[in-house]
């Protein structure tokens, strides 16, 4: 893995495309209900919650990425404020980010697309097919600051 870029203003260091992924897949991997698959072949691991794809990662493009679902209006001002940021790859352009390396692109970011994604997801399925998330996840995903204000808009899944 090459060495972190220089630290971002509130402290972060910026990842390189293998830390995203690395980063991505630990994240996944501590949520419910979550499989990682092989569908379109061994170079793209595949994030499920449920059945339902939220997060791949992938060197097929040349360097390593992960392509995340996000919200359309969440999407474009990521593109616009992270040079590592892009519509998805191979994917529909409109509701799914692709993610490399880069300035800006921290752990903690990486971490919150994580969770966005897994939360949109789970979010948009039925009651009878959501799996049972637990009360310090459901913390995680719903985005609220203290003093109980939205910090942006995340997915608030039932119960939170």
């Amino acid at each position: 893995m090459n060495s972190p870029t220089p630290s971002t203003p509130d402290g972060g260091a910026s990842l390189d495309g293998t830390a995203v992924q690395e980063v991505a897949a630990r994240v996944a991997e501590e949520l419910p209900a979550v499989t990682r698959t092989w569908p379109f072949g061994p170079e793209h691991d595949v994030y499920k919650v449920a059945g339902k794809v939220f997060l791949m990662a992938t060197e097929a493009t040349g360097q390593p990425i992960v392509t995340l679902k996000c919200d359309p209006e969440h999407a474009r001002a990521l593109r616009q404020e992270f040079d590592g940021i892009t519509a998805g790859y191979h994917v529909n352009k409109r509701h799914w980010i692709s993610v490399a390396g880069g300035p800006g692109v921290t752990a903690r970011l990486v971490e919150e697309l994580v969770l966005d994604a897994y939360g949109l997801v789970v979010a948009g399925m039925p009651r009878r097919a959501r799996p049972a998330v637990p009360d310090a996840v459901r913390r995680r995903l719903g985005g609220v600051a203290p003093g109980g204000t939205p910090d942006r808009a995340r997915p608030v899944l039932p119960g939170g």
